[in-house]
């Protein structure tokens, strides 16, 4: 067959199932996941592999303007999202620099601020919606300077009620910022994390634990774990948090990690700490890892291994600019190892399960289909 004659048989093949993919994705709505006796189940052969939480997803960008708020809310039904989770941006370019990226001003100072929170616990108050459950974190925390923070949490619940249940992402360590005056935090001061810790654990008004979501580098290329002792010492000294270690502790600045050593390590710290969680958010995951087979193989065996340990997420970062197109693409990029999910490590993870488990919602994924 010559090529423009197998290319017009193909090419309308090909935008059926896109179109229909879309279609169920758009179909997708809260009432599915409320528990009910009558829940249908899910039919992994006819339905996306997309994921339904989006448990990392940055709603202000660094410095400058954000999408605003109704429309970037928009954008999360049509994907296929259902649920949230807010985040700020903890650390951003003053309001005084100009600067609002980081190709504008490479090397600009950023620093924590509770701005982008209040502004987010605004927006969410101005513009309820009923098509996607949000969450709210604080994301203005500095892990270096801790003295302040449960008061600042005070503040937040004192001008916005329980709006908040969530904390994070807040930064152990995080290389791509060191040129922007961020350094690793001291180990000494992670006992002096105790006030806001205990906060996070609940203070009592019936608030259930707050879970927190860290960024912290594993390492580099050159020096594979130069800062997992970081980790390390923070699970060891609050193991009763709910802590979620984002991006599974890896960055761009770590690319080439082994992934039996990746693997064996967050093994044995899943083994030891109940209360950790890890999030597989952001696409230099799927870049560097996961769409090598042979490397995915063995992530997908760990995620079966562990499969209520898992959150998703896409880790966008809302820029005015970003566009409903844009956000597709990361939802799918990020999703693309669910393919691969044994139907109960898919449940948990896709479906949502742990997150509902973990925030204590009246949600429930439903079953897949046998």
């Amino acid at each position: 067959m010559k090529i423009p004659k197998l290319r017009a048989v193909l090419l309308p093949m090909v935008m059926a199932l896109t179109a229909a993919c879309q279609n169920t994705q758009s179909e997708r709505h809260l009432t599915q996941f409320k528990r009910s006796a009558e829940q249908a189940c899910y039919d992994r052969d006819t339905q996306p592999y997309t994921f339904v939480v989006d448990a990392h997803a940055h709603f202000r960008p660094f410095g400058g303007e954000a999408v605003p708020y109704p429309e970037l809310i928009s954008y999360f039904q049509p994907a296929g999202v259902l649920f949230v989770n807010a985040f700020g941006i903890g650390q951003m370019f003053s309001a005084q620099s100009g600067c609002q990226r980081f190709s504008v001003c490479p090397t600009g100072e950023i620093k924590p601020t509770i701005r982008n929170d209040v502004i987010n616990a605004s927006n969410a108050l101005l513009y309820p919606n009923e098509e996607v459950h949000l969450t709210l974190s604080m994301s203005f925390a500095d892990l270096s300077e801790p003295q302040h923070i449960a008061q600042q949490m005070a503040l937040l619940d004192e001008e916005f009620g329980p709006a908040f249940t969530w904390m994070g992402e807040v930064n152990l360590v995080k290389q791509a910022l060191f040129a922007h005056s961020h350094r690793a935090t001291p180990p000494q001061r992670i006992d002096d994390w105790a006030p806001f810790m205990a906060r996070l654990r609940g203070p009592g008004g019936g608030r259930a634990p707050m879970p927190l979501s860290i960024h912290a580098d594993i390492g580099s290329d050159q020096a594979p774990t130069k800062y997992l002792h970081l980790m390390e010492s923070v699970l060891a000294r609050y193991p009763e948090n709910p802590i979620v270690w984002v991006h599974m502790g890896l960055s761009r600045e770590q690319t080439r990690l082994d992934p039996q050593l990746h693997i064996a390590i967050l093994s044995r710290l899943l083994d030891t700490y109940p209360n950790l969680m890890l999030d597989i958010s952001w696409r230099v995951l799927y870049e560097a890892y996961f769409r090598h087979a042979a490397i995915r193989e063995q992530y997908v065996a760990f995620f079966n291994r562990y499969p209520k340990r898992i959150l998703t997420g896409s880790d966008i970062v809302a820029a005015k600019g970003y566009q409903q197109r844009d956000y597709k693409r990361e939802v799918e990029i990020n999703s693309r190892i669910n393919q691969y999910l044994d139907d109960e490590a898919f449940r948990y993870i896709a479906l949502g399960q742990n997150y509902f488990d973990l925030m204590k919602l009246d949600y429930q994924a439903p079953e897949v289909c046998k």
